[in-house]
């Protein structure tokens, strides 16, 4: 699937799209905030877009590969995919050049709106560190409320806190199975 948002265009990966992503995926200036989440090998980022693809084939619906009108080069990704048939899990993320621009904004509000048109029963969810500000202020811009904020348990730093952010109110099974995450 493609489409078009003011100033970007959304496409479904595909395996052209490995070495740009891998570019953005494995630079360490990317991850700030999460720094055990950098890509290490291409091999890495293969299998991501692989399981992003199974999420469009699965649920018609799945992160996008995000470039500016007229433009061959990746600047990020942004979407929403559909997890355990629970929730979906609104992601983004984009080359440290392309920061700053409004642009994880702009996918982050049509993916909230493709993910409401295809299933609304369901909420839509972001899992962030509490220390990232530029992600929470997207994830407000967009309608989501912390729902959850504890420990995030796993992170290599002990003292990570996880907020997870959603569009509507959670009762206390819906957010048991959203930690399983």
């Amino acid at each position: 699937m493609q489409t078009e948002t003011k100033r970007l265009y959304l496409a479904r990966p595909t395996s052209e799209d490995t070495q740009d992503v891998h570019q953005i995926f494995s630079d360490p200036r990317v991850w700030t905030h999460a720094p055990s989440k950098r890509h290490s090998s291409i091999h890495e980022t293969e299998a991501m877009l692989n399981s992003w693809n199974e999420s469009w084939e699965r649920d018609s619906l799945g992160p996008w590969i995000v470039r500016e009108p007229n433009e061959n080069q990746v600047i990020g990704y942004g979407g929403c995919s559909l997890k355990r048939d629970t929730f979906w899990n609104l992601g983004y993320r984009f080359a440290v050049e392309a920061q700053g621009r409004g642009y994880a904004t702009e996918v982050a509000l049509e993916a909230s709106r493709q993910a409401l048109l295809s299933r609304p029963d369901l909420p839509i969810i972001a899992f962030l560190l509490e220390h990232n500000a530029a992600s929470a202020r997207i994830a407000e811009k967009v309608g989501l409320e912390v729902a959850y904020r504890g420990s995030d348990i796993g992170n290599v730093d002990g003292e990570a806190i996880r907020l997870i952010y959603a569009d509507r109110k959670l009762n206390t099974a819906q957010l048991e199975k959203i930690l399983q995450h």
